[in-house]
């Protein structure tokens, strides 16, 4: 997956990798008004009141780092029934690991080692680095952005003005009933 760079993306926090050791480093980050209007345009939503994130990094493995956290945001989204503004919460725990592309964890396996078996249960696959950073911020409006209601909805509304009769009206016409009125010769 590519990763937008810091210039593309609103919220971004740099990690040196050479900097973080065995022991978890406990990061915390918080937007300001101007990442908050970013990842609104971003996101696609009315406004973004609030995103904060804890964070663990920590080395993973000998050369891969592990981002572990959790984030929190509050969202304002227009109702997909009335277009009014709802509120959202969001509060989600997130892992992700990050490898050196140079890395033998990086190495694809090649097709001669047969199929490879995924558990779409399990944990993601390493996502690949170069340099000597990785971004923290992007994970952090990643996962926060995968976890927005795409279909948000005012409490209490529901279509019921367009809910269709389910009478017999609604019933296919037969093929055959345009043959009834056909006149013999």
């Amino acid at each position: 997956m590519k990763r937008p760079n810091s210039d593309e993306t609103p919220f971004s926090y740099s990690v040196k990798v050479g900097h973080i050791s065995a022991n978890p480093v406990d990061v915390h980050l918080e937007a300001d008004s101007r990442e908050l209007a970013g990842l609104a345009k971003l996101w696609e939503v009315l406004s973004v009141e609030k995103l904060a994130a804890d964070l663990k990094i920590s080395r993973w493995k000998r050369d891969g780092i592990r981002v572990k956290g959790n984030v929190r945001a509050k969202i304002v989204q227009a109702c997909v029934v009335t277009l009014d503004p709802v509120e959202s919460e969001i509060d989600e725990n997130f892992e992700h690991i990050f490898i050196p592309e140079d890395s033998k964890l990086a190495r694809a396996p090649s097709m001669d080692a047969g199929e490879m078996v995924l558990d779409p249960d399990g944990p993601d696959l390493p996502e690949t680095f170069t340099g000597d950073t990785i971004d923290a911020g992007a994970v952090v409006t990643e996962f926060a952005a995968l976890a927005i209601d795409p279909y948000p909805r005012k409490p209490g509304i529901e279509f019921e003005d367009h809910i269709e009769d389910t009478g017999e009206e609604d019933k296919k016409p037969s093929p055959f009933a345009v043959l009834k009125d056909w006149k013999k010769e």
